[in-house]
């Protein structure tokens, strides 16, 4: 987390999974050092906005990027069965502080 921190930003992940699904995918993973949203009630509402709800109602895990004026810099679809990768969410935060 304070790797993230360090660049002013706030990294989350994001599904329309309930919040014991998010615990048990975290667990698997090793843990997750950044928060993880369930967007479960109203069903999907942010993952819409983020454009990535799917017309069944659905949402792959994402990763979201968002800067201190809160705009979104980045969203990554990361998979339901893939592990985020760290090193890239670094290089993309590296690459907005340079901009």
């Amino acid at each position: 987390m304070p790797e993230f921190e360090r660049y002013n930003t706030q990294v989350l992940g994001i599904s329309v999974d309930s919040i014991p699904c998010h615990q048990a995918w975290q667990k698997s993973l090793g843990g997750i050092t950044y928060p993880l949203l369930s967007d479960q009630w109203p069903h999907g509402e942010v993952c819409r906005k983020y454009g990535v709800l799917t017309k069944s109602g659905y949402s792959d895990r994402v990763i979201v990027i968002i800067d201190t004026g809160g705009m979104i810099r980045d969203i990554e679809v990361v998979g339901l069965a893939n592990i985020p990768d760290n090193s890239k969410t670094m290089a993309k935060l590296a690459n907005i502080q340079g901009s």
